[in-house]
C-alpha cells in the first residue's frame, strides 16, 4: 500500500540581504505562529488562520539570522565520507584520536589497536574488501558497548527535564550521525565511535531533545542549551571529524 504524502504547504520566499529564504507556509487553527527548520534544510512556518502574508514575511525577516544559522547547520552537519583504500599508512579514527594502519599477513583474520596503530592481520593481504569488513566489524563490536555507556551517562541528565528513556537502534548511516523518528525511536551511527567522547554525547543529547520537541524550534534548542551548554563547541569539533 502506498501512503500519501501530507502537503507540507504553499511554497514562498523572502529575501534577506543576500540570502533568499525559500518556506513553506500552512495555516490551521493555533494561537501562534512557529518556525522550525528540518535536518533536510527545509524552513516550516505554521501560522493562525488569518493571518496575513505580509505579516508572515515580517516575522521572517526578524527571525532571519537564526533561520539562515540553523540552515547553514544542517548543511554542515554531515559525516564526511572520503574514499578509503584499506592500505597500511592509512589513518583511521577511534574517539577522537588518530591511528595508522597496519595491514599484515597472518594465518588468522584480526583487528587489533596497539599503540598508534590499528593492525590488521589477514592470509590475503591484498583483500581490500576483506579488510574493509575486518576494520567495520571492529567498529561496530566497539562502538556499540561505547554508545549504549554514553547513552546511559546522557539519560541521567536528560531525565531531569521529563525525557524519557528511548528506544535506541545502531546501524551505520551514510549522512546522519543520529535521528529521531516520530515513534520515539532513536537510531545512532555506529561511526560515532570514531570521533571524541564529548562529542558523542552531544550528538546522543541532541536526539533525546527530538523527544519532546520534533522539529529544530527555539524550544528545541533552548532545552538542549540548558541540558548541554556548550553544544555549539562540541558541533564544531564534531565537524572535524573524518571516517
Amino acid at each position: 500500500m502506498t501512503m500519501k504524502k501530507r502537503p507540507l504547504g504553499e511554497r514562498h520566499s523572502v529575501q534577506y540581504g543576500k540570502e533568499r529564504i525559500c518556506f513553506y507556509l500552512s495555516f490551521s487553527k493555533r494561537s501562534h505562529l512557529t518556525i522550525s527548520v528540518n535536518p533536510d534544510q527545509r524552513v516550516m512556518i505554521k501560522a493562525p488562520l488569518g493571518k496575513s502574508l505580509d505579516a508572515v514575511l515580517t516575522r521572517i525577516k526578524k527571525h532571519a539570522p537564526w533561520i539562515i544559522k540553523q540552515r547553514d547547520y544542517f548543511e554542515r552537519f554531515q559525516p564526511l565520507q572520503p574514499e578509503r583504500q584499506y592500505v597500511s599508512g592509512e589513518t583511521h579514527y577511534y574517539l577522537g584520536r588518530q591511528y595508522r594502519l597496519k595491514v599484515v599477513k597472518g594465518e588468522n583474520n584480526s583487528v587489533k589497536l596497539v599503540g598508534r596503530y590499528l593492525w590488521v592481520h589477514i592470509p590475503t593481504k591484498r583483500s581490500k574488501s576483506k579488510i574493509k569488513n575486518l576494520i567495520q566489524g571492529w567498529y561496530e563490536e566497539h562502538g556499540k558497548t561505547i554508545l549504549e555507556n554514553r547513552l546511559l551517562a546522557c539519560l541521567k541528565s536528560a531525565r531531569v527535564a521529563g525525557i524519557p528513556t528511548p528506544k535506541v537502534k545502531y546501524r551505520r548511516m551514510r549522512k546522519r550521525w543520529g535521528s529521531c523518528n516520530p515513534s520515539h525511536k532513536i537510531m545512532l551511527n555506529i561511526e560515532l565511535v570514531k570521533a571524541p567522547l564529548h562529542c558523542i554525547d552531544y550528538v546522543i543529547t541532541h536526539e533525546l531533545c527530538h523527544l519532546k520537541h520534533k522539529n529544530h524550534s527555539r524550544a528545541f534548542y533552548q532545552l538542549l542549551s540548558r541540558l548541554m551548554p556548550d553544544w555549539e563547541k562540541r558541533k564544531e569539533r564534531l565537524e572535524r571529524v573524518t571516517l
